[in-house]
C-alpha cells in the first residue's frame, strides 16, 4: 500500500510522546506478555497454536469497537510483517490516521537470523510485561466480544 506512513522505533515513541498516538501491538498474547512498548494495547492479527499462527477472524471487529476510525494509531509487530498487513486492513476499513512502525518490536532479520534493523526493544526505547486494560483480554471485554 503505497499511502502507508512507515516508522522507525525512535519516530514512533516520539510521535507517541508528542502527538498521541497509540501503540497497537499485533503479535500474539504470549509475545505481548513477554514484552511490550510501554503503554501498548494488544490485538492480535494472528493466534499462536499447536499448529503455528493462525489468523484472528475477530482483529477488525475488535479494532473497530474500540477504536474511532480517525484514531492516531501506530501499528507494530514483532518483525514489520504482521504490523504491515494488520495496517493495511485498517487503511483498508477506513482508518485515516494509522502509521506502520518498520522493524516491529524485536527487529527484521537476516537469511544468518543478524537484525537488519534494530526494532523498539534492542532500540532501547521503554518495555514493560504488563499494561493495565492493554492485554486482548480485557480490550475483547471492552469491545463485547
Amino acid at each position: 500500500m503505497a499511502d502507508l506512513k512507515r516508522v522507525s522505533p525512535q519516530q514512533a515513541k516520539k510521535l507517541i510522546d508528542e502527538e498521541g498516538y497509540l501503540y497497537l501491538d499485533v503479535r500474539s498474547e504470549p509475545e505481548y506478555a513477554a514484552g511490550h512498548p510501554s503503554g501498548a494495547h494488544n490485538v492480535p492479527l494472528m493466534h499462536a497454536g499447536a499448529g503455528g499462527m493462525k489468523q484472528n477472524p475477530d482483529f477488525l471487529e475488535v479494532v473497530r469497537a474500540l477504536y474511532p476510525r480517525d484514531a492516531k494509531i501506530i501499528v507494530g509487530c514483532k518483525s514489520g510483517q504482521r504490523s504491515m498487513r494488520a495496517a493495511e486492513a485498517m487503511v483498508s476499513a477506513g482508518y485515516t490516521a494509522v502509521i506502520e512502525q518498520r522493524a516491529g518490536f524485536e527487529g527484521p532479520r537476516d537469511a544468518f537470523g543478524a537484525i537488519t534493523e534494530p526494532g523498539w526493544g534492542p532500540a532501547g526505547l521503554p518495555v514493560e510485561t504488563a499494561t493495565p486494560g492493554g492485554s486482548y483480554a480485557e480490550l475483547r471485554k471492552s469491545a463485547g466480544r
